[in-house]
């Protein structure tokens, strides 16, 4: 089946009326639709599917084993997100197994395909949240402790799950079994579209993290409160906003403020704290941290201007990723050529770069628009970067 048929068959899945495109976030009932499909998929190709110990699910082209060789995505999305972020790393690894069996292919070392858990954050709000875990990038009490803007805990979520939150947590047995690992992605911008290439092979992931300001004021009527009476702590944090995007001009860095909450969010009531949460990001690691400082001062010199005053905390940071230069290398013989690209967009592919010989494949995105509906990408393309990924398989797995 083309990868372009297998994602056909999420399109209703996790669709969002409000926002457009998909709202997936890990264990609500879109995402658990779609762990049951790559399940069912997996299955009528012969693999043995399971979920690990922190979520991710693996199908297996026969039994688990060393120096085995990984490929897969994500099927999460951001509040609102396009359909190909994810899901096409995943369809396209079906569809790889597809092309690989088709010519009687049988790997000569394990294989398989991982789908991680919570990739984006949307829901408890620490990307790559799976491969984290796994990797022993986080502690499972931290993780287990996060919650989603229900109060739900991530260990309350994955026990409901069928999971054992008591069990989550690094496993080095299952990482140190992945001999090379590859991730296939959507383009999230335009490189490949200025290149004239359907397939690029990646060399770094920006470093980037999110950090919470929390601003503190105090809570009063709307109408009876005369301004120079006010803490009102949705000015500061409106001027932090403002101040995020000149701090990143200067540094020639990213910063974005994507969500901000006012408590209790009343038309009609002064807030008496508001939440903002930055996602910063630079090509070096000492940029991004110089624009986090830049922005926490500004921050603390508006809150005491409105008599506030402001928490900040880090929820999460991955430091600059660059791929293994030898896979690299290999890829981009391989397949002909292809340009290599940077991106800015974090991927598991780079939680799992400092453990393991890991490499990435972009596949061209006519919009340039990624985390949002307009996200896209061509069917041709797509096909294109399925016969890459089988390529590369078909060589490492043999």
């Amino acid at each position: 089946m083309s990868t372009s048929a297998l994602l056909a068959q999420l399109d209703d899945v996790g669709r969002d009326p409000r926002r457009g495109g998909y709202s997936r976030h890990v264990f609500d009932p879109a995402e658990r639709d779609l762990r049951d499909w790559f399940g069912e998929q997996a299955r009528a190709r012969g693999l043995d599917v399971h979920a690990d110990r922190n979520a991710n699910l693996w199908a297996w082209w026969g039994g688990p084993g060393p120096d085995a060789v990984v490929t897969g995505s994500h099927l999460d999305s951001v509040p609102g997100g396009g359909a190909f972020d994810g899901p096409l790393g995943v369809a396209a690894a079906l569809g790889a197994v597809d092309e690989l069996r088709a010519t009687g292919f049988q790997p000569g070392r394990p294989l398989a395909i991982v789908v991680f858990a919570e990739e984006e954050g949307g829901r408890f709000g620490v990307p790559c949240l799976g491969s984290r875990l796994l990797s022993g990038s986080i502690d499972r009490d931290t993780a287990c402790a996060l919650r989603d803007q229900g109060g739900t805990t991530f260990a309350e979520a994955l026990r409901a799950a069928g999971g054992d939150p008591a069990r989550a947590g690094a496993d080095p047995e299952l990482l140190g079994g992945i001999g090379k690992f590859v991730e296939l992605h959507v383009e999230q911008g335009r490189g490949l579209v200025d290149l004239g290439r359907p397939v690029a092979v990646a060399t770094s992931i920006l470093g980037h993290g999110r950090w919470r300001f929390r601003f503190r004021g105090q809570g009063n009527h709307a109408g009876a409160t005369p301004l120079e009476d006010r803490s009102d702590p949705m000015l500061p944090a409106a001027r932090t906003v403002l101040a995020a995007r000149e701090a990143a001009a200067r540094h020639e860095a990213r910063a974005t403020v994507g969500r901000l909450v006012p408590n209790p969010g009343g038309t009609n009531v002064i807030a008496s704290s508001t939440d903002l949460w930055l996602d910063a990001r630079a090509p070096l690691d000492t940029t991004t941290r110089a624009v986090v400082a830049e922005l926490t001062a500004r921050a603390e010199e508006h809150a005491r201007a409105e008599g506030c005053r402001v928490d900040v905390t880090e929820e999460s940071y991955s430091p600059t990723a660059h791929f293994d230069q030898g896979l690299r290398a290999e890829l981009t013989a391989l397949l002909d050529d292809a340009p290599a690209l940077a991106t800015g967009a974090g991927h598991d592919a780079g939680v799992l770069s400092t453990r393991v010989p890991t490499s990435m494949l972009f596949v061209r995105n006519p919009t340039g628009i990624s985390h949002a509906p307009d996200e896209h990408a061509e069917p041709a393309d797509c096909e294109a970067g399925t016969a890459a990924l089988a390529r590369v398989l078909r060589r490492w797995a043999a």
